[in-house]
């Protein structure tokens, strides 16, 4: 089960596993959003500590089967994502530019993105993708708040 889990069903065995991952999260958000409890953000809080959680859980479960950070371990991408949308307007144009984002800073790894990965077992796993989730926060953060002005 903590293989299932860790590769979000079997997408981690897929080619490009770690961007499609990230979409289902994507789709997954939409869908949230769609319900009347996720008027309040603080749901989705709630769901991404969980999922970060379990993904440290599992990580270090299938550290020794799979060797460290493997790329079949995409439960970080999906804890990534709902990093990116927390606080973030309902809206599907915000949801594909955080996608965006999040690819960018999770593949590029600035701003001390790849040092996360130095920590050990399911940690490091999960922290390089939720800092890259912080960053395209921020970034999202500043593009609603310009959108709003323009807008």
């Amino acid at each position: 089960m903590n293989k299932a889990i860790a590769s979000i069903f079997g997408i981690g065995y897929i080619k490009g596993g770690g961007t499609i991952a990230a979409i289902v999260a994507c789709a997954a958000v939409y869908f949230l959003w769609r319900l009347p409890a996720f008027a309040n953000p603080w749901y989705l809080l709630v769901i991404t500590l969980l999922v970060t959680l379990l993904g440290v859980y599992v990580g270090n479960k299938v550290e020794p089967y799979w060797g460290k950070d493997s790329y079949r371990v995409v439960i970080d991408e999906v804890a990534g994502m709902l990093v990116v949308m927390l606080f973030i307007p309902h809206n599907i144009y915000f949801l594909l530019i955080g996608l965006v984002l999040f690819r960018f800073f999770d593949i590029v790894k600035p701003l001390y993105i790849r040092k996360m990965e130095a920590f050990p077992g399911g940690t490091g796993v999960m922290m390089d993708d939720v800092l890259a989730g912080g960053y395209a926060n921020v970034l999202l953060q500043i593009i609603v708040l310009v959108s709003g002005i323009f807008w």
